[in-house]
C-alpha cells in the first residue's frame, strides 16, 4: 500500500514513515525543509529514510497547490494521506503569525483537495493538537469539550484546520481523522521542545528556562506512543454509526510536573540544572491533560511508556547524535 506521509523529515512524520516501512508499505514523503529549526536535523532524519528501500521523497509545499496536485498525480495508487506537516510552535506565532496562516490553513485546504484527487484513498489522517483546548478550564481535555476559546494563534490555526476539514467530511464523503498530541517528546524530537532546550542548555552550562515559576504540568506522551496511536488511527476502520470526521486526543493522561520533568533529565545526565524561573509566556497555559476514553474505545490505543523511561532514551540519542 502506498501512503503520502507530509512533513517526512520532521520530527512525528520521519518516525510514522519508518513505522509504515517497516511492516512493508510504500511511503511517499512530502517537505518543504523550511528553516524554523536546524536544517541539519531535518536533513539527517531525511538521509535514515532515504536509504530504506520503499520510500520515495518530494521536496514540495503543502500550501502550493500546483505542487501538491503534482505529488498525488504521480502516485495515484496513493491509499491513504498521513498529514502530519505544520508550522509548529506556539511561541514563534507570535513572531510571524503569517507562516501559521500559510501552513496549517491553507495547508490544510490544499491537502484537501489533493485528498478529493486519489480515487483509491482509504483515509486522511492530520495533526491537530492539544493547544486548541486553550483557555479550558475543566481537566482532563475531552474531545467533547468546546474549543471556543484559542489562546494562541498557532492553536487557532490547528481549530480552523479540524472545522475545514469537517467540512470537507460532509460535502465530499471524505473519511478523515484528526489528532491531537499532547507535548510529545522523544529521539529525533524538535529542538524548541522543552527536552531539547534542557538537555543543550545543561550540557553547555547554561540555565534553562523555566516558565511560570515551573508551575507548569504536560501530559508528556512519547514518540514511539504517538507512533502507534496514529498507525492505529489509519488503520482502524470507522466504528458503525460513527461520522465521517473523528478527533481523537493522543496524550499519556499522566499530566506529570514540569519539576519531575527536569529531575529526570538532571538524573540521565548526572548533574543538576540552574533555572532561570520566568513568568508565564503568552501562549502557554499552565497544565495539558487528556481524556482518551475515546480514543481506548475506538482505537484500542493506549500509551505505555514513563518519562521515567522515555527521557533517558531520549537523553541518550542527544549524547549520540551531537557527540557530547
Amino acid at each position: 500500500m502506498t501512503i503520502i506521509v507530509t512533513g517526512a523529515a520532521g520530527f512525528i512524520g520521519s518516525h510514522v514513515a519508518h513505522a509504515l516501512l517497516d511492516r512493508g508499505d510504500a511511503v511517499v514523503g512530502v517537505d518543504n525543509l523550511n528553516d524554523y529549526y536546524d536544517v541539519n536535523l531535518k536533513h539527517a532524519r531525511l538521509d535514515r529514510l532515504r536509504a530504506r528501500p520503499g520510500f520515495t521523497f518530494r521536496h514540495a509545499d503543502i500550501a502550493d497547490k500546483e505542487q501538491m496536485a503534482g505529488v498525488v498525480d504521480a502516485h495515484p495508487e496513493t491509499r491513504g494521506i498521513i498529514h502530519l506537516a505544520a508550522q509548529a510552535g506556539v511561541r514563534y506565532s507570535l513572531e510571524n503569525p503569517y507562516a501559521y496562516a500559510d501552513a496549517n490553513v491553507m495547508g490544510q485546504v490544499v491537502m484537501l483537495e489533493a485528498a478529493r484527487r486519489l480515487s483509491r484513498l482509504e483515509r486522511f489522517v492530520y495533526a491537530s493538537s492539544s493547544s486548541v483546548y486553550g483557555g479550558n478550564e475543566r481537566l482532563p481535555f475531552s474531545v467533547e469539550d468546546r474549543v471556543d476559546h484559542p489562546v494562541s494563534l498557532y492553536a487557532a490555526t490547528k481549530r480552523a484546520g479540524e472545522l475545514i476539514t469537517e467540512c470537507y467530511a460532509k460535502l465530499w464523503g471524505l473519511e478523515a481523522v484528526g489528532l491531537r498530541f499532547f507535548t510529545v517528546y522523544g529521539p529525533w524530537g524538535r529542538p524548541d521542545m522543552a527536552a531539547f532546550l534542557f538537555v543543550r542548555a545543561m550540557l553547555a552550562g547554561e540555565p534553562i528556562d523555566v516558565f511560570n515559576e515551573g508551575r507548569m504540568q504536560r501530559d508528556f506522551t512519547f514518540i514511539d506512543d504517538i507512533v502507534r496511536g496514529v498507525i492505529a488511527s489509519f488503520d482502524t476502520k470507522r466504528p458503525e454509526g460513527a461520522p465521517l470526521h473523528r478527533i481523537y486526543n493522543l496524550g499519556n493522561h499522566r499530566p506529570e510536573k514540569l519539576g519531575d520533568f527536569i529531575a529526570i533529565i538532571e538524573q540521565a545526565l548526572g548533574m543538576t540544572a540552574k533555572k532561570n524561573l520566568l513568568p508565564m509566556q503568552k501562549g502557554d497555559v499552565p497544565a495539558t491533560f487528556a481524556d482518551i476514553e475515546a480514543t481506548r474505545r475506538d482505537l484500542g490505543w493506549e500509551p505505555t511508556t514513563p518519562l521515567s523511561t522515555g527521557l533517558p532514551r531520549f537523553v541518550k540519542w542527544y549524547r549520540e547524535f551531537y557527540g557530547v
